[in-house]
């Protein structure tokens, strides 16, 4: 194992099992192990070397969920096709742009041409592949429908990353707006305001108490916007800190989160959404309810709701059932409730959940639309009374200077 902790990029030439020529990339400790693995493939390399890397570090960039989400979606229909699961990662390697991405399908597509599971394979990169991800895809290999099993992953994939997509959206849309407002009425503040003061200090007359307040405003923001930045990135760094290593704060910002008007009503219906389609998907595989609530109360992406969930799982553990469970919380909506009562009644309880989480995404999507619209509205109030009180503030003395002449 200690051999294989650095291992190396190779590009090979050969010829298959088949007689056809082959060629492609391959990552190992070193070129006997590389050997190895072309043999173990039934390949006989004609060319073997390292690949040499590029002069200014490539195209190389971070892995995101949607390239996962890809890598799922590609994998699912290759192999639906009936191609092999280590030729079906060469082929989705050879499509994919993301350099960094296409060294860890290498990684993967090695392990598992050296013998391995996909589900362990995938266990080494928990930074990519949660526990439910891996779960799923041994719950498909043990099964003999790896296949299937990716689809309906990389459908779970799509579906998750699309609806934070859209919270995304409703989120940074409006601050970052407001940054931008911010940043425009600092710098009048700073550098349009001081011009002004400079004509106001030769009027000789008593300027209005709201263009004093905004002068007062200028020579503190000239005096201090280094530090009033530097705090700023500290309470924002301090936030998001606090918010990983402590449970309680976390617990108490996702519990506020649900209580801002508009946003926190999208956000319960994304979590709703989120409970229905990773129950539905992990029951659906075949795993069991108990050990299914537990992954998704690690992906309900609420620390109010994932102890909600737990709590519904240890009900769930003492024979109560899914739907009487969760009316119990009185957190989950009535439709919900119904829709496992029926799942349950009638032996469909994923279809009912995929049911539930159609309706609540919908939900999040009309929400959004409707968020955004009345945003624009609403920001552009905001730009108005700021960049417009700041003119009024610096032209009221000179409208009072021309009543007195």
């Amino acid at each position: 194992m200690a051999a294989t902790a650095e291992t190396m990029s190779f590009v090979y030439k050969g010829k298959n099992r088949k007689g056809e020529k082959v060629e492609g990339e391959l990552r190992a400790g070193n070129l006997s192990m590389a050997k190895g693995l072309l043999r173990k493939q039934g390949i006989i390399s004609t060319s073997l070397k390292k690949k040499s890397k590029p002069l200014f570090g490539g195209n190389k960039k971070k892995i995101t969920p949607g390239d996962i989400a890809l890598f799922t979606r590609q994998l699912a229909t290759i192999m639906k096709a009936g191609v092999p699961l280590v030729q079906s990662f060469d082929i989705v390697a050879d499509g994919l742009e993301n350099l960094t991405m296409r060294d860890l399908v290498f990684q993967i597509r090695d392990d598992v041409a050296s013998g391995g599971s996909f589900a362990n394979a995938l266990r080494k990169h928990p930074r990519y592949f949660d526990d439910l991800f891996c779960s799923l895809v041994d719950s498909g290999e043990t099964a003999g429908a790896l296949e299937t099993m990716l689809d309906r992953v990389a459908t779970y994939k799509e579906k998750t990353e699309k609806l934070k997509a859209k919270i995304k959206k409703a989120m940074t849309y409006p601050i970052a707006v407001m940054v931008v407002a911010i940043v425009v009425t600092a710098i009048l503040l700073i550098k349009v305001v001081p011009v002004f003061a400079e004509t106001f200090s030769s009027f000789g007359a008593d300027l209005p108490a709201f263009t004093l307040f905004v002068l007062g405003l200028s020579e503190s923001l000239q005096a201090s916007w280094m530090y009033i930045l530097v705090i700023i990135g500290v309470s924002l760094y301090a936030f998001k800190e606090a918010r990983f290593r402590s449970a309680k704060f976390a617990y108490m910002v996702d519990k506020y989160m649900l209580k801002i008007p508009i946003v926190g009503n999208i956000i319960y219906h994304a979590v709703v959404a989120r409970f229905a389609r990773t129950l539905a998907t992990t029951f659906a595989a075949g795993v069991p309810i108990v050990d299914a609530l537990e992954s998704v109360a690690g992906a309900a992406g609420n620390a109010l709701y994932r102890d909600a969930i737990l709590r519904v799982r240890d009900d769930v553990t003492t024979g109560v059932q899914l739907q009487q469970a969760i009316r119990s919380r009185k957190m989950f909506p009535v439709l919900l409730q119904q829709l496992a009562a029926i799942g349950e009644e009638s032996g469909a309880l994923d279809e009912m959940l995929e049911k539930a989480a159609t309706h609540y995404e919908e939900l999040v999507d009309n929400a959004v639309d409707n968020l955004t619209s009345l945003l624009e509205l609403m920001i552009m109030s905001v730009l108005g009374v700021l960049v417009g009180g700041l003119l009024i503030a610096m032209y009221l003395p000179i409208f009072q200077l021309g009543n007195v002449v």
